[in-house]
């Protein structure tokens, strides 16, 4: 038996390890939520639905690329991958990135498009549940929620662009 056969984890930042990704320093969250309060607190100062608007742009942008998060799509073994991510929208991987698409087209209600269909041509013995793409592929509660609320601003935010003009 072949142990770790069916194992798609991006490998992990070690001492001495050459190749690998190290994981960096972060700004804080605090910094990004300052930055939001300054804004919206410029709005209101000002009277400004437009820099509001602007705020809930920013915001969007952030949940959708910038946040700093974990990739927590669920690997064969069934455990929550807790490599770090950037964005809600991305994993840590392209294997891990793939099944978080399928996630997000599943999210829209719809299937994904470009997914290439998976290759079983020989049925492999690994020794270990493999649990499947169905499962692995759903968004955590926080990310689904904080996904459809930024679509949801975002939608807000250029629909009152187009009514401002």
């Amino acid at each position: 038996m072949v142990a770790n056969l069916g194992n798609d984890d991006p490998p992990t930042a070690k001492k001495g390890a050459r190749g690998l990704r190290r994981r960096r320093r972060r700004e804080s969250a605090l910094v990004w939520w300052g930055g939001f309060a300054v804004l919206l607190g410029a709005a209101w100062w000002f009277g400004s639905w437009r820099l509001a608007l602007i705020a809930l742009l920013v915001w969007c942008l952030y949940q959708f690329l910038l946040v700093p998060t974990i990739c927590r799509v669920m690997t064969r073994q069934g455990f929550s991958c807790r490599e770090p991510a950037r964005g809600r929208l991305f994993a840590c991987g392209a294997a891990h990135q793939a099944v978080k698409n399928d996630a997000v087209w599943r999210l829209a209600g719809l299937r994904n498009p470009f997914r290439k269909p998976p290759d079983t041509s020989g049925e492999r013995e690994t020794g270990v549940l493999v649990v499947s793409a169905e499962a692995r592929g759903r968004l955590a509660q926080a990310d689904r929620a904080l996904i459809l609320l930024a679509a949801l601003g975002t939608v807000v935010t250029i629909a009152g662009m187009i009514y401002g003009f």
